[in-house]
Parts: structure tokens; sequence; C-alpha cells
């Protein structure tokens, strides 16, 4: 990903290219640049010192104390106790992400981690989806978010009904990428092994190559026109197991969250245990974070939500750094993402994310054609 600046995690900010960055004098723009790389480097307060040693032009603390008052009056920085130095504020965050950050390249062994987990050739795409997940985690030493591809839109290889007992049948659904769909249920009554395996052999001889949906209409025709040939048992276990797949309320995707552990050091305060502790109760709501990520893929590109940003992890005061990846036809199917505190290296967690992005969706693509 060259460099350049993410998208925006909220259409409600505008601060690039907007009057409160264009207020910014070159001095004031360095000394704010500056305490946020400091501030995202350490977690702690910047103080004018520090910052004093590190900037291009040789000035005087007082002039980098004055210059923080005007930035702690606009709203860019705070001061969490009264002699200690300042940290950005979320808007202050928000202005530096959209207007200072510096997204690096990937360094190479980043790549290589992630290039050796996403090609590992597993025939399993849950499986493969999981190693995602816990490499992303651990390369950036936050929790990851995997949002699997929706497999109602992918195309089938292999349906097969089997049975479980008098009430409980398992319906499984092979797509051609490699995922298995394993779903129990209730068949119709009085279905025999005969009939089952009468339904499976008539779905998959009209089912190759066909999503979901298009399966279902296919099914409407050959009923019609070949009514008197099939079992009445097998159309009725078809019609059951076709509507368990296309029941709305039957998510086709998986969320997976890997490395909550790493949002906890050995020397956290007290403050930031109840931080994560509010964060891992929002991981524990995966249906609400799978759908706020399918809200994320309304755009293509790395989008970065800060703090409130993010109602889900509002309170926890986290960020959440995701993109969405697509299929062979340029259509969106899942997204991978990073979360953590707002003090992320962001400069470094972009490229990251967007990196794995790009690289699961050429894989899903390849396993398409295949």
């Amino acid at each position: 990903m060259p460099k350049g600046k993410p998208e925006r995690g909220s259409d409600e900010w505008h601060m690039a290219g907007s009057p409160i960055i264009d207020e910014l004098n070159e001095r004031s723009r360095e000394v704010f640049r500056r305490l946020v790389e400091a501030y995202l480097e350490t977690g702690e307060p910047v103080g004018s010192r520090t910052l004093t040693e590190a900037m291009t032009e040789k000035v005087s603390p007082a002039t980098v104390r004055n210059v923080m008052q005007d930035l702690e009056f606009m709203g860019l920085l705070n001061s969490p106790h009264v002699s200690a130095g300042r940290v950005p504020t979320q808007t202050g965050l928000r202005l530096f992400v959209d207007g200072l950050l510096e997204v690096s390249d990937l360094n190479a062994d980043d790549r290589a981690k992630i290039d050796a987990t996403v090609k590992s050739n597993s025939a399993d795409m849950g499986t493969l989806m999981d190693r995602v997940g816990a490499a992303l985690s651990g390369i950036t030493a936050g929790a990851s978010l995997v949002l699997t591809p929706k497999h109602e839109e992918a195309p089938i290889s292999h349906i097969e009904f089997v049975p479980l007992g008098a009430e409980r049948a398992l319906a499984v659904i092979v797509f051609s990428d490699g995922h298995v769909e394993n779903r129990l249920f209730h068949p119709p009554a009085g279905q025999t092994p005969a009939s089952m395996r009468e339904a499976a052999n008539f779905l998959n001889a009209i089912a190759e190559g066909k999503t979901i949906g298009e399966l279902r209409k296919a099914i409407e025709t050959e009923i019609a026109a070949r009514r008197q040939e099939l079992d009445g048992l097998a159309q009725e276990l078809i019609d059951t197991g076709i509507a368990l797949w296309m029941d709305e309320e039957g998510r086709h995707e998986r969320l997976i969250v890997r490395g909550r552990a790493n949002l906890i050091s050995s020397g956290a305060e007290a403050v930031d245990l109840d931080r994560v502790k509010t964060l891992f109760d929002d991981l524990e709501r995966k249906r609400d974070i799978a759908d706020f990520l399918e809200l994320a893929e309304s755009a293509e590109g790395v989008r970065i939500f800060i703090g409130s940003e993010n109602k889900l992890f509002s309170l926890s005061g986290s960020s959440l750094v995701v993109s969405p990846y697509m299929n062979a036809d340029r259509k969106i199917i899942g997204a991978v993402g990073v979360i953590g505190p707002t003090r992320l290296n962001y400069g470094r967690i972009v490229p990251i994310v967007d990196y794995t992005a790009q690289l699961v969706g050429k894989l899903i693509s390849d396993r398409g054609k295949g």
C-alpha cells in the first residue's frame, strides 16, 4: 500500500482541509504531530521538554508550551494531570489520522509472516481464516477480527443429507472454495435413508456452480417439471433443507476474534484493566460486531474508527482498523481488522490490515477458479 491517508471511519469528521487544520501554522503542526507520535509510541503524556529536543527548529520549552496550550484550547490536546504533559483527544487523533498520518510500507518481516499464513494451502477455508486471525493478532499485538465470506453467494460443489436419528439430520453443503457448512435440522416426518439419498442426488445433479439463491430457483423449475418422478418425501426434504440455508436469520458468515490477551499488559493500571474488561464484554457480542463490519464494507480500502466513532467500543475507548476483502468479481465478501487502544501504531497497522485483506481476497478468488 503506498504512503497516504486511510479513509475516515465516520462521515461526521471532516478535519483534513477544514478550517481547524488550516489554522495550524508549520510550528503548530510539527508540535502536534510529534506529540501524537510520541504518545502513540509510549502511551504516556508528552511534555514540552521532550518536544523541544525533537523539534526541527530551535525553540524554547516556553514556546512549545504556548503552542500546546493553543492546541488544548482548540480541543486537540488534553492534560490528564495538573502538572503533567499532554495527550491527544479523540478529536486530535482524528485530525492526526486524517491529515498528518504517514502510512509506512509493510516491512519484510511482517509481510513474510502474513504470506506464510495465507499461503498455507489449508483445504478448509474455516481453518485458514482461524490462522489468519491468529497471525494478525500476533503480528500487531492487538485483537484481530476476521469476518468470513458469506457463502450464500459462493458456488456450490456438493450437497448431502445425513440422518442422525428419527428426528434429527445434518445438512452438509460444500462450496467451490473448500468451505463446508454443516447444519443440524429436524427433517420432515417419515424420512428414510433412501429418500435422503434421492434428495441429495437430485440436488447435486443441478447444484454445481450455482449459488444457494440460484439453486432455489432451479429447484422450483425442476420440481415443477419432474413432480411425478421425485418421491414426495424427498421433495419435502429438499424444501426443508434449502429453507434452512436460505433462512435470513441463519447467517452464513462467521466472526473470528483472536488475541484478546494481547490487550492486557503486565504493567496495566486499574483504569486500563477496566477499559479492557469493557472491551471484552463488547467482543462477546459477536453478532453486533459482524453487523458493524458489514457496514464497514460499504467502501473499499482501510478504514479507521476511533473511540466513540465506533459505537460498539465507545465505552472502552478503543480503535478499529478494518479493511474489506473481495472475490474475483470485485464483490466485498468479508473483512479483516485489528482492535486495540486508541494509541495504536496506525502507521504500521494500516498496511498490515490492507495487505492481509488483499491476500485473503486473492486466495478466495483463486480457489473459486479451481
